[in-house]
């Protein structure tokens, strides 16, 4: 981090900016660097916060918070230098998201596939069958998605009866 930025800080925050560094970002876990990002957040907020109000009380005085800047530099430091920490912060969390989601979905693909073998959590625990039970597979449609269900013979005698009273309509003119 630019030595200017960690001039402004005082010792406390000082040793918060230091934890966001490589080194020790390696050694959190997914929990853990979440709580670190809120602490990281809140601090950078605060000194959003406090960057705007001074610059604000400002406005009436130089027209602008941007105008206003010169004279809150300290309070703009100290939020620049919360911002750079958060970022770090920010992409050690998603890294270590990226990993978990990755493993909990290796895990589902391989307890899905232990089931479909059979074997594992989720597989049928009674002796299998000797036989299949239910219908018997045609490879033709049942139901709602067959040719000629009572769905679809209803849907197409409503277009017929449509048809000849347009019909019917149109020949009595």
């Amino acid at each position: 981090m630019n030595a200017s930025l960690l001039a402004v800080l005082n010792d406390s925050e000082r040793l918060l900016i230091a934890q966001t560094e490589r080194a020790e970002l390696a050694a959190l876990d997914e929990d853990a660097a979440i709580e670190f990002e809120a602490r990281i957040r809140r601090a950078r907020n605060q000194y959003v916060g406090q960057y705007r109000r001074g610059a604000g009380a400002a406005v009436t005085e130089h027209g602008g918070r941007g105008k206003a800047r010169p004279e809150n530099t300290r309070a703009a430091m100290k939020a620049e230098a919360f911002e750079q920490a958060l970022a770090r912060v920010s992409h050690r969390v998603a890294v270590l998201a990226r990993e978990s989601a990755a493993k909990l979905r290796a895990e589902r693909l391989a307890a899905a596939k232990a089931a479909r073998q059979g074997h594992g959590p989720g597989a049928r625990e009674a002796a299998p069958a000797t036989g299949r039970q239910g219908p018997e597979l045609t490879g033709e449609p049942i139901g709602d998605r067959a040719l000629r269900s009572p769905a679809s013979e209803k849907r197409r005698a409503g277009t017929r009866a449509e048809g000849a009273r347009k019909q019917a309509r149109r020949d009595s003119r």
